[in-house]
């Protein structure tokens, strides 16, 4: 059975910075696209950055391109989201997804990812 596992979330001032991470288990992680999505109170689940399964392409949604930065670590089973310049308008609760397709890509279309986090918080106050 997979697991998604995010950590690293909580409350930071505008400005600031936290990096996010999710452990995966259950499977061999270094063959599947990862992505974050996150969601705030009342809005629905948006992307926020993907990486595919070896690391060789990387996109972001607009709003986070040029401050967050996303990273895989095969060996550790764990991909990454380093959040910086961080803003009010990034509170919401992120998740990580993973993909069921070997050597998949990364993507921007939630429907496209089988295996979802629990989810980690993440509240910036201004």
């Amino acid at each position: 059975q997979v697991q998604l596992v995010e950590s690293g979330g909580g409350l930071v001032q505008a400005g600031g910075s936290l990096r996010l991470s999710c452990a995966a288990s259950g499977r061999m992680f270094s063959y599947y696209g990862m992505g974050w999505f996150r969601q705030a109170p009342g809005k629905e689940r948006e992307f926020v950055a993907t990486i595919s399964w070896n690391g060789g392409s990387i996109s972001y949604a607009d709003s986070v391109k040029g401050r967050c930065t996303i990273s895989r670590d095969n060996a550790k089973n764990t991909v990454y989201l380093q959040m910086n310049s961080l803003k009010s308008e990034d509170t919401a609760v992120y998740y990580c997804a993973s993909r069921s397709t070997r050597y998949s890509s990364g993507s921007a279309l939630a429907t496209l990812y089988a295996y979802w986090g629990q989810g980690t918080q993440v509240t910036v106050s201004s």
